[in-house]
């Protein structure tokens, strides 16, 4: 797979200001943020068109991909935050919709009260798995060899670990060059 051309990238622009302006040592992480920005907002919106006939956000759909995943098709809440990385207020959010969408059922747990599980139902496997199918097609068409893929997950990897998104150690956390 050839690179793109640079002419016409706003984001190599702001690199040629960057150096312009004295600032070379940041020029490049400048611009692999502002590109890791970018690229988000476009996946995010390729994302939301894929799964617009489905009636499911990305948020939603990860929740009940996550049920469909358990063994049982339920969760605890907590334990479905966790894994989402998301607030506790926003699994709520979500389950309430997909509960008034009839895709999730909520229950107490038997033993201890306190705590709320959720269940896929029926209509939010069939759901799923049908958006699913849309989404792998959609993940295929990314125009990046599997190789490229690959490196800007690992490179990406890196950052979350720097982050205190994963609880592993990369192996080339502090690298610089």
């Amino acid at each position: 797979m050839t690179s793109p051309s640079p002419e016409n990238d706003p984001i190599e622009s702001a690199v040629d200001n960057w150096v312009q302006h004295g600032w070379e040592d940041a020029a490049t992480p400048m611009s692999m943020v502002t590109s890791v920005m970018r690229v988000q907002q476009l996946l995010a919106a390729d994302i939301d068109r894929v799964l617009k006939p489905f009636d499911v956000s990305f948020a939603r759909y990860e929740f009940l991909r996550l049920l469909a995943f358990s063994r049982r098709g339920t969760l605890p809440m907590g334990v479905a935050g966790e894994r989402l990385q998301v607030h506790p207020a926003s699994v709520t959010n979500a389950a309430d919709r997909l509960e008034r969408d009839g895709l999730v059922s909520r229950s107490r747990d038997d033993v201890d009260r306190r705590k709320v599980i959720v269940k896929i139902t029926d209509e939010g496997r069939k759901r799923v798995n049908a958006a699913t199918l849309e989404l792998n097609a959609y993940f295929q068409s990314i125009p990046m060899s599997k190789a490229q893929q690959g490196e800007l997950f690992a490179g990406l990897r890196v950052l979350r670990a720097a982050h205190g998104d994963l609880d592993v150690v990369c192996a080339d956390e502090g690298s610089r060059d």
